[in-house]
């Protein structure tokens, strides 16, 4: 028998408290604060919250909504009225130390009432400065993710999170890329195979952020340091207020408005024509699609 919503769901919200207790052991002494939201048209979530000695600002957000589907997305989605559910886990961990990167996650499942469905979600990496090693380690996790399902899913996924998480007015990528999928139905595996998959990408987020903390959290850093980090921050606000999906999902579903900007950091900052010094400019130089970090060798 095929998995039914409810059970993705429960098998969700596990994911969710799998991922708190390794990110409250990792961080050492930050807690998260759950605020348990009901939304007016039906459903809710448990968005939680953690401020460490290591996490500046982290939030690892469960939600399941239902109800009747407002017309600008069964109309983009070329169907006629109708009700739809949608649950999911989304991550955002924005660091103290500029040299750990900014880190997302996401799995998620959709589902209509005239039988509609689809699984979506990804991880991707936003290093403050690229690390060539970090980044290929980064990459070959979620290679060896995907290659456990299906060997066809890390080049295909992978181009997709480099066409996706592409600031277009400011011709970069948000960072390094990872893995994103969108809307796979029946025509690309079966419910429960698809719920394997999702939960595999899931429970690879721990291994694969432990070993980023573990190589940067504790390094030494400058206020020049911390000051690009606050500018890169701003290009990561710029995507999610711009261009993310999930963002313009949550706002056109009446979803709960703390929950859905979570992914803000905490403090950033703008300047007019930023003098980049050489070490800024190696990183923007590797801000862009197309990079085979699995075989990455500096030319």
């Amino acid at each position: 028998m095929e998995p039914d919503k409810y059970y993705i769901k429960e098998q969700l919200m596990s994911l969710q408290d799998e991922i708190c207790s390794s990110l409250e052991a990792l961080d050492g002494t930050g807690k998260f604060h759950e605020d348990k939201w009901e939304r007016p048209g039906g459903g809710g979530g448990r968005t939680r919250i953690i401020t460490g000695q290591h996490i500046e600002k982290g939030g690892v957000n469960f939600s399941a909504v239902e109800g009747n589907m407002p017309e600008k997305i069964y109309s983009k989605l070329g169907i006629g009225p109708n009700r739809f559910f949608a649950t999911g886990v989304s991550i955002v961990l924005h660091p103290i130390n500029p040299h750990t990167p900014i880190i997302h996650m996401n799995v998620r499942y959709f589902e209509t009432d005239n039988g509609l469905w689809w699984f979506g979600g990804g991880i991707d990496l936003t290093p403050h400065y690229v690390d060539d090693v970090l980044a290929t380690h980064f990459h070959e996790s979620l290679k060896a993710c995907c290659d456990n399902a299906n060997e066809s899913y890390y080049p295909e996924f992978k181009k997709w999170a480099d066409d996706y998480f592409y600031v277009k007015h400011r011709k970069e990528t948000r960072g390094i890329g990872g893995i994103f999928f969108d809307r796979l139905d029946k025509n690309k595996f079966s419910k429960q195979e698809g719920l394997d998959y999702i939960l595999s990408v899931g429970r690879s987020f721990i291994p694969i952020y432990t070993h980023q903390f573990s190589k940067t959290a504790k390094l030494d850093y400058t206020d020049r340091e911390k000051e690009w980090q606050l500018h890169r921050r701003g290009r990561y606000v710029e995507f999610n207020l711009v261009w993310d999906r999930g963002t313009k999902f949550g706002l056109d579903t009446d979803g709960n408005i703390e929950s859905i900007l979570m992914s803000l950091p905490p403090e950033t900052k703008w300047t007019y024509r930023y003098p980049y010094n050489e070490k800024e400019q190696n990183t923007l130089d590797k801000l862009k699609k197309g990079i085979d970090w699995v075989n990455y060798k500096e030319v």
